[in-house]
């Protein structure tokens, strides 16, 4: 069975599916990210789609699984790279994809990703800048 790979850029895993995704290669690939966002400690994860010409509802589903995994092991997911014919299946196969950010390519997926991680340092300084509340 073939296995997509999952590089690491940084703080962000980068997943770019070039081979036909049948069920199984899904479910390993759903797999395979949980394992490498928990041994590398990343907050971002990019799947690349670009080259998927169609997307069937369990892949669609897999997608939405992959980022809700992602999102509890603190990680946001971006899927990059969809085709509009991809993205007109989804909307007609009813699967809106919760949880998971678009961009139109990699590029633009990571300064999604680094605008939110930053975006996220700068709530945690404000929490720890505001004095704790204590009642009698």
């Amino acid at each position: 069975m073939e296995r997509v790979p999952v590089l690491k850029i940084g703080d962000i895993l980068l997943v770019s599916i070039q081979i036909d995704m049948e069920d199984q290669v899904a479910l390993q690939l759903q797999e395979d990210l949980a394992e490498r966002i928990v041994a590398s400690g990343c907050h971002g994860v990019i799947i690349d789609i670009s080259a998927l010409d169609i997307v069937d509802s369990f892949v669609g589903r897999t997608l939405a699984t992959i980022a809700s995994i992602s999102r509890v092991l603190d990680a946001e997911t971006v899927v990059v790279g969809m085709r509009p014919a991809v993205a007109i299946t989804l909307v007609e196969l009813g699967l809106s994809l919760p949880g998971i950010r678009t961009a139109l390519n990699v590029e633009l997926g990571m300064e999604l990703l680094a605008r939110e991680r930053a975006e996220d340092d700068e709530d945690r300084d404000d929490d720890a800048d505001e004095p704790a509340v204590t009642t009698p």
